[in-house]
């Protein structure tokens, strides 16, 4: 079976959403669903310089916490079209907290100078967000498909012309003039993630296989507070930031405090900083956790403000209301991805990402907490206005199939990326992750495990959420992205490319 329309989106979590939305009166336009994403479970709540604040100030954090690496085009998008993005989701029904007066409550986050993070049900941000733009879809009309992708058709002249999907037991193929990649990051590359399962790097790996470069792929970070259930794989809950912007302090097992002295912001340092402190004090104590106190922070605070935390914490049989939280970092974002330019667009033709499969370059070498829902509404209305300025024209030449493979023991390949790509790194254990990857097939999670493998065996200094101990300072002859495309063998490589590349 063959459809036909002008603009298919792959994923339908926040970015997805908004580029369908912000194409619904003008294009047709089909979204396909795998499943729900990681904007569900998103926690914290949404960055914006809204009301008093000053996007200078937003676009300052977001430049610290990035590690000086961020595009600042982009950057400047993201801060100063955030707030109109934030009242259009508010129009589209979204419910987010406010005090007595009807002002929006904002809370304090990681790497922010003040509160400016806006949020829903306490800790349930990200489920209201996907709540209020999938009602909006319902009512816009959008055609919505459940199914997985598994491969891209492209002509002969390399443009790609639509999708083919796997709905049940059938294959269905849908023509197209635009294919807009919203597919999230690699979590599920890892053993441990904050993300759910369907989160594994497919349109990342498609993008590649198409043609397309990928940029800062060895940024991958990970957040420093996901709660330690005794599980050394699969997604874990988070204990968001908000917890420690709140007043909650990271302690070890003899309750000394582990953030005292590292960063002027101490337990509010950028999330790098931090989930390298607690990975440092695991190794030096050989634990598996450390504890989040919570005890100076009131109970009738914690139950408010964190419902979503004290139900995760009472299913493993731990009381948030105590204030002793074990936690341990886990894999929660990819920060590089597939290379774009302001308006979504690849290298190759017809082909567009956004969201967390995308590499805008706001997020910089480790992404401003509570930046990523932003990141997709703004840059998701940006592609809808590329694509309803200018569809590209039908190419009406041959085509090929570009196709996910297949992954050999995809729980080893997760334990290799685990192993020698986590916090931390070495040349010797990068060598040896990618040797033992050679032999694990060519599916999306061997692809990209390897993307993130020669990225970061490539970089040879520390800056962000890539840390070398063989190279452990920023060293700015290293100052330049590394790109990954395909060799002719097909295996992913590298080069260098000055930051000016989007």
């Amino acid at each position: 079976m063959t459809r036909t329309t002008d603009v298919v989106v792959i994923g339908s979590g926040v970015a997805g959403a908004s580029v369908a939305l912000g194409l619904a009166a003008t294009r047709r336009v089909i979204l396909l669903s795998a499943g729900d994403g990681s904007t569900p479970w998103a926690q914290g709540g949404i960055s914006a310089a809204y009301g008093e604040d000053d996007p200078l100030d937003h676009w300052h954090d977001t430049e610290i916490a990035g590690a000086g690496f961020c595009d600042p085009r982009n950057l400047r998008a993201l801060v100063e079209e955030g707030p109109q993005r934030l009242a259009e989701l508010i129009a589209h029904g979204a419910r987010f907290d406010r005090d007595a007066a009807g002002a929006l409550l904002r809370t304090l986050e990681g790497g922010h100078s003040r509160p400016r993070i806006v949020h829903a049900g306490g800790d349930a941000t990200g489920a209201e967000v996907h709540r209020a733009l999938h009602g909006a879809l319902q009512r816009s009309g959008v055609q919505m498909m459940t199914g997985r992708t598994v491969g891209l058709l492209q002509s002969d002249s390399g443009s790609v012309v639509g999708v083919l999907v796997e709905t049940g037991t059938e294959i269905q193929q849908i023509d197209a003039r635009a294919v807009v990649l919203a597919t999230g990051g690699i979590g599920n590359a890892y053993l441990a993630s904050t993300n759910p399962a369907t989160v594994r790097g497919d349109g990342i790996a498609l993008a590649l296989r198409a043609g397309a470069s990928l940029v800062d792929m060895e940024f991958v970070q990970f957040h420093p507070t996901a709660l330690h259930t005794g599980e050394t794989s699969g997604q874990l809950p988070l204990v968001t930031e908000a917890v420690r912007g709140a007043g909650a302090v990271l302690r070890d097992a003899d309750g000394r405090r582990i953030m005292a002295g590292r960063h002027p912001r101490a337990d509010l340092a950028p999330r790098d900083i931090v989930a390298r402190a607690i990975e440092a004090t695991m190794r030096r104590d050989g634990t598996d956790h450390v504890w989040l106190d919570a005890t100076g922070v009131a109970a009738d605070v914690l139950r408010k403000r964190f419902p979503t935390v004290l139900a995760s914490c009472a299913r493993i049989g731990v009381d948030l209301l105590s204030g002793q939280i074990p936690v341990a970092p886990a894999e929660h974002f990819l920060c590089g991805g597939v290379r774009t330019d302001r308006n979504g667009a690849t290298d190759v033709p017809g082909l567009y990402a956004v969201g967390e499969v995308a590499a805008t370059g706001v997020h910089g070498a480790n992404r401003l907490a509570s930046n990523s829902l932003l990141e997709g509404l703004v840059f998701g209305r940006r592609v809808a206005a590329a694509l309803t300025l200018d569809l590209p024209a039908k190419d009406l030449g041959r085509t090929r199939e570009v196709l996910l493979g297949d992954d050999r023991e995809p729980e080893r390949i997760r334990t290799i990326l685990s192993k020698y790509a986590g916090i931390r790194r070495d040349g010797a254990g990068l060598n040896a992750a990618a040797e033992e990857l050679d032999t694990m097939g060519t599916g999306p999670l061997a692809t990209v495990a390897r993307a993130v493998v020669v990225a970061a065996t490539a970089r040879q200094d520390s800056r962000g959420c890539h840390w070398r101990s063989d190279h452990p300072h920023t060293d700015e002859r290293w100052g330049e992205h590394i790109v990954v495309h395909l060799d002719r063998e097909g295996r992913p490589t590298t080069r260098q490319l000055l930051p000016t590349t989007t």
